[in-house]
């Protein structure tokens, strides 16, 4: 069976509870690994996912790498950012991969008993700033329409973009992510307007220019089919994407064997090829959690 054929979308929360039944696990991945493979030395991590890019990453390693490493992925599809967390706090996943650390911060800031850790950093997807009509930046109207997602850490990322190309200044807020409210001045007077994430591609045609997550403008194919009018620095930048697993399965041979793999030459070279700068691989240095 190829990972594609495993993939399942889970949309909504009826699904997530079919998801739940299906996947309920107990004990480490490598406790499950005999159970499910009749003894073979094969461990079945379920991982889950948002599609793209991260699923179609897991999906390369699952048909190319995984069997040489003793691993068969299972990937779950999610399509939101809402239940990936959730379901792997509830034992539903052995680990997940869609998220930045300061996104998991937030995450267990408002679920304190979700006992989840993030690994190492495996790549970013440079956010940017896109207009069906505009095709410059200098041609932002007076009073324009600008969305951003409205979770907290992505909606401070673009905030912190829009704020670079000079549309916004925002306030000093430390280490907290800037929000809508933080905004002390637009020179040319802009309305910013968070909207969930997954909705902005849609969105554009309704807004005079959005920041969209690099995965959501891979979805929609915007490279392709609207105008990038700035992009996000990509050299120091703090919002990688890497896996998160349940902090007791922190050390697990399974778990680190897969984030090995993730950082492999292949993998680095197939996110080149496909995703053509959008999406950047980077190191495996550890990156707290």
């Amino acid at each position: 069976m190829t990972g594609s054929a495993r993939r399942r979308a889970v949309r909504g929360t009826a699904a997530a509870g079919a998801a739940a039944v299906l996947l309920a696990a107990c004990g480490s991945p490598s406790e499950r690994a005999e159970e499910e493979t009749g003894g073979e030395d094969v461990t079945v991590l379920r991982i889950g996912a948002t599609p793209t890019p991260h699923a179609e990453i897991l999906e390369f390693v699952d048909e190319n790498l995984a069997a040489d490493a003793g691993l068969d992925l299972d990937v779950v599809v999610y399509t939101d950012y809402n239940q990936p967390n959730a379901a792997l706090a509830e034992g539903e996943l052995d680990a997940n991969y869609y998220q930045t650390l300061p996104f998991l911060e937030e995450y267990l800031q408002g679920n304190p008993d979700a006992d989840l850790s993030y690994l190492t950093d495996v790549h970013l997807e440079a956010f940017g700033l896109y207009s069906q009509d505009l095709t410059d930046l200098a041609g932002l109207p007076e009073g324009a329409q600008v969305g951003v997602p409205n979770d907290t850490s992505n909606m401070g990322r673009a905030l912190e973009l829009l704020e670079a190309e000079g549309v916004l200044t925002l306030a000093d807020t430390g280490d907290e992510a800037p929000s809508v409210d933080d905004i002390e001045d637009s020179p040319l007077d802009v309305t910013v307007t968070p909207v969930e994430a997954a909705q902005l591609p849609r969105s554009l045609q309704d807004l005079d220019a959005a920041v969209v997550n690099g995965n959501y403008a891979l979805e929609a194919d915007l490279v392709s089919t609207a105008n990038v009018l700035a992009w996000e620095e990509t050299e120091d930048n703090p919002y990688a994407n890497g896996l998160v697993v349940p902090t007791h399965d922190l050390g697990e041979e399974e778990v680190d064997r897969l984030d090995e793999l993730l950082h492999s030459d292949e993998v680095r070279a197939f996110m080149e090829e496909r995703w053509q700068g959008v999406v950047v691989p980077v190191g495996g240095e550890d990156s707290g959690g």
